[in-house]
């Protein structure tokens, strides 16, 4: 994987700013990501997942995605590079009790299941025990953040999304999403944690897909619509806009890297909240391969199949 530059900061830099002890909650590829930028970048960092494997697991990987960045960064330096490992796993712990670690947060970021049901039950704790200054955020990618944030309705002014892009240490882009609450000391405290990652922010409106799937995903589902119809094969269109529009990656390609159904469950929800909207329906094709397990690269087959 090629790692862009790493921004470092200092401690006085950090000690600075509104946003210093980070609690992120869940230890899956993106809360494992947020937490490992957040820690090489000098926050005090707390991961949190119900599962201790889920949370040993990601700390090893965190461990070797540090060491990697270490080896690219500070080839010439090797002394220099362990000691950059030792810094950022020196800001990072784990925890399985939510309200525990949130108990001196600055900024709570939740990157758990895409529930509403299940992120209301998890806020509620949060509001009970987390600090009355703390931001609270949600990564999700669909969901409504003023809907998450009812959940906690005494600190809507305190509430607003941060959605990273996977994976985390090489994507520069995060969206900060404001809600029609959230107070402009939120706001500017979360584009400057943003800066602070080294990523680059934009803002959005509390609107569905934010900026990125509010794109995304209608051109995804035209493109299977397209194969739906025996316009054209899969691949042929993969290669038509890689090579035509110059994407990085064709519409198959990436809906498979994305996962089936994680677009299925965006298009559903979408579709319910939209129901007048034809760029929202459901499709066949990929609710078919949903069904059968064929999500994409995870389950390995999707549109392709994939070496285990």
């Amino acid at each position: 994987m090629s790692l862009l530059k790493i921004r470092r900061f200092s401690s006085s830099s950090v000690a600075t700013a509104a946003i210093k002890n980070v609690t992120v909650i869940g230890g899956g590829l993106m809360g494992s990501g947020v937490a490992q930028v957040a820690a090489q970048t000098g926050h005090k960092v707390t991961l949190v997942d119900l599962d201790g494997k889920v949370l040993s697991k990601a700390k090893n990987g965190i461990t070797a995605n540090l060491g990697r960045v270490a080896k690219k960064q500070f080839k010439d330096d090797p002394a220099q590079g362990d000691k950059f490992v030792s810094l950022a796993l020196a800001n990072l712990s784990t925890s399985t009790d939510v309200a525990e670690a949130v108990k001196s947060a600055d900024l709570v970021l939740e990157a758990i299941v895409e529930n509403i049901k299940v992120k209301h039950e998890l806020f509620r704790t949060v509001d009970a025990f987390a600090p009355k200054d703390a931001i609270l955020a949600s990564n999700t990618s669909s969901l409504s953040i003023e809907e998450i944030s009812s959940a906690a309705p005494k600190r809507k002014e305190k509430f607003g999304g941060l959605h990273f892009f996977n994976p985390v240490p090489v994507m520069r882009l995060l969206e900060v999403i404001r809600t029609p609450h959230t107070s402009e000391e939120t706001y500017k405290a979360m584009m400057e944690w943003g800066k602070a990652l080294g990523k680059v922010p934009i803002t959005c409106r509390d609107t569905p897909g934010f900026v990125v799937n509010r794109l995304l995903v209608p051109y995804l589902a035209e493109a299977v619509r397209l194969v739906e119809r025996g316009d054209a094969s899969a691949k042929d269109v993969d290669i038509a806009m890689k090579l035509g529009a110059g994407y990085p990656m064709g519409p198959f390609e990436l809906a498979d890297y994305v996962g089936l159904d994680t677009n299925k469950f965006i298009l559903d929800g979408w579709a319910k909240k939209f129901p007048d909207e034809p760029l929202f329906k459901p499709i066949q094709m990929i609710n078919e391969k949903v069904a059968q397990g064929k999500f994409g690269v995870k389950s390995g087959e999707g549109f392709y199949v994939y070496k285990k």
